[in-house]
């Protein structure tokens, strides 16, 4: 299969630093990854994370730099 094969069913994951990515949808997320519950082709994963991850920074460098 090519990395740019967009026919199979992806899930959005997400890990406890509030990183996204996507990840076979038939297959269990890596461990320190969760689904988000979002579903569908590449290109509709890969906007739905494009939406929502607006901020890149790691949620502990996040928390860290709010009590500044």
């Amino acid at each position: 299969m090519f990395e740019d094969d967009d026919s199979r069913n992806y899930q959005v994951v997400v890990n406890d630093e509030d990183q996204y990515s996507i990840w076979p949808a038939d297959a269990e997320p890596p461990i320190g990854w969760r689904a988000d519950g979002v579903q569908g082709s590449k290109s509709e994963c890969l906007s739905h994370i494009d939406e929502v991850w607006t901020d890149m920074r790691p949620r502990s460098l996040r928390e860290r730099e709010s009590v500044e």
